[in-house]
């Protein structure tokens, strides 16, 4: 009789390999979600920032110098051209990358065109002060910090992650 060869793993190998592959995935699964929440931030910024730069425009060449109370009144195209948001954040209440996006009025919200004289016929006047906001959805899970503007353009953060309001706490700080 001859002896024969035996191919393969030992249980033992297996149980080694198996080992190896979930202390890696340990290591690496926290610092999967931190760059997840990282990248719902940096998308939250730059919604707020799209924003600002589409109140500027409808400010400028709509509504005689005021602002928009609501992303949907952003989102109305005047006859002939393109709205002044883009169809993924046309709507307050919106959520795009784990965070909840708004526009609301800022904190002196004199009327400085009705909206029967804006060029998009909006659903409500044009105001002297805005204020944007996104919040996430989950805090921890989708973003850890809340983030808030107005027409000034400067971004402030809430590192609770708390919903900011156009009126701006004493925790809420400038984003460096």
């Amino acid at each position: 009789m001859t002896p024969r060869q035996e191919q393969g793993f030992t249980l033992v190998e297996l149980l080694v390999a198996v080992a190896i592959i979930g202390i890696v995935a340990a290591i690496a699964t926290p610092e999967l979600l931190r760059a997840r929440v990282a990248g719902n931030e940096a998308s939250a910024i730059a919604s707020l920032r799209a924003i600002h730069s589409s109140q500027a425009t409808y400010a400028s060449s709509c509504a005689h110098g005021g602002y928009a109370q609501s992303l949907d009144d952003l989102a109305i195209a005047p006859a002939g051209s393109a709205a002044f948001v883009s169809p993924d954040i046309a709507a307050n209440g919106v959520v795009k990358s784990g965070y909840v996006l708004n526009v609301l009025p800022g904190t002196v919200s004199t009327v400085v065109a009705t909206a029967a004289t804006v060029c998009n016929t909006p659903s409500a006047d044009a105001i002297s002060t805005f204020f944007s906001e996104a919040h996430p959805v989950t805090v921890g899970s989708t973003g850890q910090r809340a983030f808030g503007m107005d027409q000034r353009g400067t971004i402030f953060q809430e590192l609770s992650g708390a919903t900011l309001t156009n009126v701006l706490t004493a925790s809420a700080t400038p984003v460096q």
